[in-house]
């Protein structure tokens, strides 16, 4: 009978010690985070968000011109055929 109330006061004891480790724990890594009380404050940073009222500035460059722009695209078609009867072959 002795032996069972001695272990069950071990048992609370050991309860109670986890219990409180457990609460102490919770309250340090709240304070992990802060600074020291000598520490200057940190810069603060500007706005993460991109600034969109902000209008970028007209161009200096015309539009191209008709005739380059036909050149381009069809630059890129035969390069695109190219590289299609390219991967044709290698099937």
């Amino acid at each position: 009978m002795l032996a069972l109330r001695v272990l069950q006061r071990s048992l609370l004891i050991g309860g109670a010690l986890l219990s409180v480790a457990f609460v102490l724990g919770g309250c340090s890594s709240q304070f992990a985070d802060m600074t020291p009380m000598d520490a200057q404050a940190p810069a603060r940073e500007p706005g993460s968000y991109l600034p969109v009222h902000d209008l970028p500035p007209d161009r200096d460059q015309a539009v191209i011109s008709l005739e380059q722009r036909a050149k381009i695209e069809a630059e890129l078609a035969a390069a695109r055929d190219r590289q299609a009867a390219a991967a044709k072959d290698a099937k």
